[in-house]
């Protein structure tokens, strides 16, 4: 887990900002924040440096480009130890199709979130890549029938401000 940094009432106005729309240049984040170009331009280059804002990028709908299946997958690992453990997370990496995954607790060691064309797709990646692996020994899939809420933006107003 990340250290917790402290960040003021400015900051978490810049990090809404940015969540709303990362291609703000610093006078139009300057201007929606209340601080000047200067300032602005500061305290992003400080959040940027300090690891809180971690990249930009465009938000891409998947429908358009042929990827229809969203899929969560547990993976239950052959043997607990950790070359195994490394094994499979260097297998993960190397799957495009894998958008996120976790370590979990509980009866299953891993939770991928993938997403794929079709089913044919996901037949292949479970039954010719993941389940072959010398580091996994179960693979339970369940396939997305809707999507309530996507790619939420953090929740800020949780984080306490410092005061200053």
């Amino acid at each position: 887990m990340g250290e917790s940094l402290t960040l003021d009432g400015f900051d978490l106005k810049i990090l809404a900002a940015l969540q709303e729309d990362g291609r703000l240049g610093n006078q139009e984040l300057a201007d929606r924040v209340h601080l000047s170009a200067s300032q602005c331009s500061r305290r992003r280059l400080r959040l940027e440096a300090r690891g809180v804002v971690r990249g930009y990028r465009a938000d891409l709908a998947p429908g358009p480009l042929g990827l229809s299946v969203v899929v969560f997958t547990k993976v239950a690992l052959s043997t607990h130890n950790r070359d195994n453990a490394r094994r499979f997370a260097d297998l993960v990496r190397g799957l495009d199709c894998v958008l996120e995954a976790h370590a979990l607790t509980g009866d299953s060691d891993y939770l991928l979130k993938l997403i794929v064309p079709d089913l044919r797709a996901l037949s292949a990646v479970v039954n010719d890549v993941l389940l072959p692996h010398e580091s996994v020994a179960h693979v339970r899939s369940s396939v997305v029938l809707d999507t309530l809420k996507d790619a939420a933006p953090l929740p800020l107003s949780s984080v306490p401000a410092a005061r200053g």
